[in-house]
């Protein structure tokens, strides 16, 4: 699952082959974003790979971190809550790239 926040992105997955059996993978791109949706993680690093920083984190307490940012959401224009001009125009890019993806679906048809 890709997990965009206002000052986060994380890819959480699970892995049947890695001993921490019942944990999820948190991973993300950049420094911090981890710790932001979970403070207590043991990040470390992995290079190469697409991920560069992961985290075992166990599985209620990823339920848990969701459902905290969930009840937390006071935004009413997702892209208009991130702070940071860099984390805004990637997320921005990221939204181009699915509308262009939906307006391209022969069973899709956007009114503004």
């Amino acid at each position: 699952m890709w997990l965009f926040t206002s000052n986060s992105f994380v890819s959480i997955v699970g892995d049947n082959k890695h001993p921490h059996k019942g944990d999820l993978l948190v991973r993300a791109r950049f420094e911090g974003d981890i710790e932001e949706l979970f403070p207590q993680a043991d990040v470390f690093t992995k290079m190469p790979s697409d991920y560069k920083y992961r985290a075992w984190v166990d599985r209620a307490d990823v339920q848990v971190a969701v459902a905290n940012y969930v009840d937390n959401i006071d935004y009413d224009n997702f892209k208009n809550s991130v702070a940071d001009d860099d984390r805004h125009d990637n997320y921005v890019g990221v939204w181009q790239v699915m509308y262009q993806a939906q307006n391209r679906s022969r069973n899709n048809h956007v009114d503004f």
